[in-house]
């Protein structure tokens, strides 16, 4: 994928044309990415559409942000639309209906949520409850997993797939849930697991349902492209799936294995892989029934991808086909492959968690303050006492044209560079460094305006925006809610959601609130490749600035730390109603400081003892006054019980 730092700074309308919210969906890509599910009002405002009852509902987060500061909800907060994962979960069950049909399949799909991809009891408990309509059920990797799914599954016919290592008391858990009447299937990852299923299953006079997991050796694009292949940690080796058959025909208990599982990767771009792994998963299929295994199931795992940047290519974090594209396309897969064999067709399973849960919640937060990168006004002229090389920077600012933007970039560096050295030199004054800066920062100003017009830019210039791009302190922590875009360097929309009838006139990165070079927002999704900045709007007086991340609702909940002791932020889930209005279904604050400091061992009843007997040492040693004292330790206090992210005085 391309690097596009420049496309971003490109104005797209003439200055006579007055920005429209159409110029900001286009800027932010939000009508792409947001699937029908995100717009923008006339008003300017980002919209939330939901279906319901046979139309479509808007709503604009700017009015769900309102009703959270009423009830002392204040920024950061993830926003759930408990709508859009019902609909997420309707959409993906309806369009392998049709698929099914259209090509006259003998058999049903079933989907599985991995509760790994979203933990959260509000979110489990809404997928059960929505999900049992169409016998929707889990995938658990873990007994902590496993006992969410039993206990808060609504539906006898929902499956719950138990992948991962599973030791004798996740074994029993699951026959349970089997005697039950739950269709609970083990998925052995290694052979080393059959003999402890087996014994399990004969000490508790429960027959197991068993699935086997084979290495897919198909190649797909993408960043998890590693999940596959003979590499791949999880899964059996050709020669262990034999040896697992023969292993269940001495047992006499070859009539368990009924499903195959193959996992084709995660966040699949490009739907020819998705093809390329169903075939080769059904010739594994094929081949366990000629060995006399009954199966029944084909777990196709996950895969299904969100298109992140709205661009609709075989990029990383974008995808070249459509939901009923990617059910079509493993229908006929399957019909392809099993029906010259008459083979009955297998219920179909697919594992899909991001595509799920990503568009049902977002990080909402407000910026704190800019870091502005634009030049101070200049001088009149050059003082009497400057250093001799500042009149070099000052000829250069006075001569950037079209034909030579390239040199006076090059002199400006130059000029400022040998400045800066001898100022650490001590030759140059702190005046003579300030004004050196200053000058430098116009000269690229004026570059910068010279490149939008070019019709060449030399590859040296491509990184000026970020060079000049302002800096937007957000208050969030990109490690506690964000945790991806660190660590594997996803992209996720981002954008303001109100102010959008104005032109954004600054380049911008944006920055958290933790004390870390690394937590920072310094790539964005755009059709034409990746930016290094995005535009913003100069920050009004006393009114605050919105932005919002999209499309989060996987993975980042669960994987985020403590970095700074910034905890949990406040979450709330909405239903949105048909008339408009809408309901705040649950509400759940963010840590508190006393919080995160228990989950790192601290006892804050000790914290505060301490604290106690540093400030009576103050008070005898006469450095504070005993009422001065009984003001800090209510200080103290108050601010244990207080929100771990930034917070503004409220007005008396």
């Amino acid at each position: 994928m391309g690097i596009n730092p420049l496309s971003s700074s490109t104005t797209t309308t003439l200055e006579s044309t007055p920005w429209s919210p159409d110029d900001s969906a286009r800027l932010y890509g939000i009508r792409d990415w947001g699937v029908d599910y995100f717009d923008i009002s006339p008003q300017g405002n980002v919209n939330v559409k939901v279906p319901c009852q046979g139309k479509t509902v808007t709503v604009p987060l700017i009015d769900i942000i309102e009703g959270m500061q009423q009830r002392g909800l204040n920024m950061p907060t993830v926003l759930r639309i408990e709508n859009l994962l019902d609909e997420r979960i309707k959409i993906l069950n309806e369009a392998f209906a049709e698929a099914i049909a259209q090509y006259n399949y003998h058999n049903v799909y079933r989907g599985v949520f991995p509760i790994k991809v979203n933990q959260q009891c509000h979110v489990i408990e809404e997928i059960a409850d929505y999900g049992s309509h169409y016998h929707h059920g889990f995938e658990v990797g873990s007994k902590a997993e496993l006992i969410i799914a039993l206990a808060k599954q609504r539906d006898d016919k929902s499956l719950i797939i138990c992948n991962g290592y599973k030791d004798a008391e996740f074994i029993e858990l699951g026959l349970y849930a089997r005697e039950m009447g739950i269709p609970c299937f083990f998925v052995l990852e290694t052979p080393m697991e059959l003999p402890t299923i087996l014994e399990r299953s004969k000490a508790l006079g429960i027959e197991p349902l068993l699935g086997v997991r084979i290495r897919s050796t198909v190649a797909v694009d993408g960043h998890w492209n590693k999940d596959c292949g003979d590499r791949s940690i999880f899964g059996l080796s050709t020669a262990s799936l034999v040896k697992v058959v023969e292993q269940l025909k001495q047992e006499k208990m070859l009539h368990c294995l009924q499903l195959l599982h193959c996992h084709l990767g995660s966040q699949i771009p490009n739907i020819r892989n998705i093809r390329g792994g169903v075939m080769e998963a059904c010739r594994f299929y094929t081949g366990l029934i000629s060995e006399g295994a009954p199966m029944g199931y084909l777990d196709l795992g996950g895969g299904l991808a969100v298109d992140y940047e709205g661009a609709s290519t075989n990029n990383t974090h974008s995808k070249n086909y459509q939901l009923n594209e990617y059910c079509l396309n493993i229908v006929e897969t399957i019909c392809e492959s099993l029906d010259p064999l008459a083979i009955p067709h297998p219920v179909i399973i697919t594992e899909s968690g991001r595509a799920t849960v990503a568009y049902s919640s977002m990080l909402l937060f407000n910026i704190l303050d800019v870091r502005d990168h634009r030049p101070e006004p200049l001088p009149e002229q050059l003082p009497h006492d400057g250093h001799e090389l500042l009149a070099n920077l000052w000829d250069v600012n006075c001569h950037v044209d079209g034909d030579n933007f390239q040199e006076c970039y090059n002199d400006a560096l130059y000029y400022r560079d040998e400045i800066r050295e001898l100022f650490r030199r001590g030759q140059a004054t702190l005046k003579d460094r300030a004004l050196a800066d200053n000058l430098a920062l116009a000269i690229l100003e004026k570059v910068a305006k010279q490149t939008r017009i070019a019709q060449v830019i030399p590859p040296e210039l491509e990184n000026l925006p970020e060079l000049l791009a302002d800096i937007y302190y957000g208050n969030f922590s990109l490690f506690q809610s964000l945790p991806d875009i660190w660590a594997i360097d996803q992209l996720f929309p981002v954008m303001p959601i109100h102010r959008l009838t104005e032109e954004p006139e600054r380049q911008a990165i944006i920055a958290d609130i933790t004390c870390d070079c690394d937590g920072k927002i310094d790539h964005f999704a755009n059709k034409q490749g990746i930016n290094r900045t995005i535009r913003l709007h100069s920050l009004k007086q006393d009114e605050e600035y919105y932005l919002g991340v999209f499309l989060v609702g996987a993975y980042q909940e669960t994987l985020g730390d403590l970095h700074n002791l910034f905890g949990d932020t406040n979450v709330v889930s909405v239903h949105i109603q048909d008339d408009g209005n809408f309901n705040f279904v649950r509400e759940f604050h963010g840590d508190s400081i006393a919080d995160v400091l228990s989950y790192v061992e601290y006892d804050t009843k000790i914290l505060n003892e301490e604290l106690r007997q540093r400030s009576e040492k103050a008070v005898r040693e006469g450095k504070i006054t005993a009422a001065k004292r009984r003001q800090m330790m209510k200080a103290f206090k108050d601010s244990l019980d207080g929100y771990t992210y930034f917070e503004k005085e409220e007005n008396p």
